[in-house]
């Protein structure tokens, strides 16, 4: 076992921290948030603000965070009042989805939006979070031996929570990949958002756990949003509507076998249908191609792209632990769209008959500049030229 002790014995919390990794990583720190012991799959981020964001994002769900930047909770957690059709503008869904979240400093929050401090919203949420740690440790560590299933342990001074337990949490709990998180963050129910003024044209989601930032351009874009749970059937997400969504969401996406079969029906419906990262996985994984798994994943903004064909860039957020593999195309109707400009990796698809467009990046994400909300307009434009109201 390699054991980093901790840093600095005083935290200001009172609370502090252990993490322990499947190969043996074993990181003391101060704890912050909610007491407690949780287990997911140890990922990193390398944005530098939009913690908010990421934290209440579906995609996250099952894992346990770790944010490159050094300084975090700067801005402390904006009022959900800021937003635009109802739709929050600081967080991505209703709640925290992360299993944990690890910084290296918890500085003081001050900014005129903010309604509480970091800590005290991961405690009211029930999540767990660790710092003054060496973050850029750890994230190399990921680096070389990719994502790994790990244990949070936040705990009170006095109190000491024993490596033994936190390895016995570790092998009595299910691997990242072999789990089904759509069902969790799904929606129980179908929800309806209308935008500002009359609607151009409505459309219908798969919802494995949308993020509010698509939403928000989709309404941008005069679109009616329907939003059905994952477990819906096609003809639920066909009837009345004038295309499809699949959404983005969390886990292995060879899981979701009901979906893929939904998926299919869908695809093959004859509406266009735009497909968003975990939604591009089960669009291919329905026409044929394969998925693999990254060894530690695309996620944070200054992700370059290249568009194929017209060789443009574009600079995009990502937050993906899989991919299409290239090599699985053959057959499936699929084309390249975009190529990830520092691996290679597909980043979005069309296909050569269907009226189906695909992106691995979120497209509503702005990194800095809004490069890729033009997808967005692309398929509206789908949409109407096959008939809006």
């Amino acid at each position: 076992m390699t054991h980093i002790p901790m840093r600095n014995s005083k935290c200001q919390t009172r609370l502090k921290a252990r993490l322990l990794t499947a190969d043996g990583l074993a990181v003391e720190g101060c704890g912050f948030g909610s007491p407690g012991v949780r287990v997911g799959e140890l990922v990193f981020s390398t944005s530098m603000t939009g913690y908010t964001e990421a934290l209440t994002d579906p995609s996250y769900a099952g894992q346990i965070l770790v944010w490159t930047h050094p300084m975090v909770g700067c801005y402390g957690v904006p009022s959900p009042e800021h937003s635009y059709c109802g739709v929050p503008f600081s967080y991505e869904s209703e709640r925290v989805h992360v299993e944990g979240f690890i910084v290296s400093e918890l500085p003081p929050h001050n900014h005129y939006l903010s309604v509480a401090p970091l800590s005290e919203w991961l405690r009211s949420s029930g999540v767990p979070g660790m710092y003054r740690v060496d973050t850029r440790f750890i994230v190399k560590r990921i680096r070389e031996i990719g994502a790994v299933m790990s244990v949070l342990a936040v705990y009170p001074e006095g109190e000491v929570v024993e490596w033994e337990r936190l390895r016995e949490e570790l092998l009595k709990s299910r691997g990242y990949d072999y789990m089904s998180f759509a069902e969790r963050v799904s929606p129980g129910k179908v929800l309806v958002h209308e935008p500002e003024g009359a609607p151009e044209a409505e459309v219908a989601v798969l919802d494995c756990g949308l993020k509010n930032g698509i939403l928000r351009w989709l309404l941008k874009f005069k679109f009616k949003v329907v939003r059905f749970p994952c477990w819906s059937k096609p003809g639920e997400l066909l009837e009345g509507f004038d295309g499809i969504i699949l959404s983005n969401g969390p886990g292995n996406p060879e899981m979701l076998k009901d979906q893929v079969k939904t998926v299919e029906e869908l695809l093959y419906s004859g509406k266009p249908v735009l497909g968003i990262c975990l939604g591009m996985q089960l669009a291919s994984l329905a026409l044929g191609a394969r998925v693999y798994k990254l060894k530690y994943g695309h996620r944070g903004p200054n992700k370059g792209v290249l568009e194929v064909g017209s060789g443009k860039s574009y600079i995009t957020t990502q937050n993906h632990g899989y991919a299409v593999y290239v090599g699985s195309l053959e057959g499936s109707g699929l084309k390249p769209w975009f190529i990830n400009v520092d691996d290679g990796t597909l980043e979005g698809l069309r296909h050569e008959k269907l009226k189906v467009i695909l992106t691995q990046f979120h497209p509503e994400g702005g990194p800095g500049p809004h490069d890729t909300t033009w997808v967005f307009k692309l398929y509206k434009s789908m949409v109407l030229r096959d008939g809006g109201p």
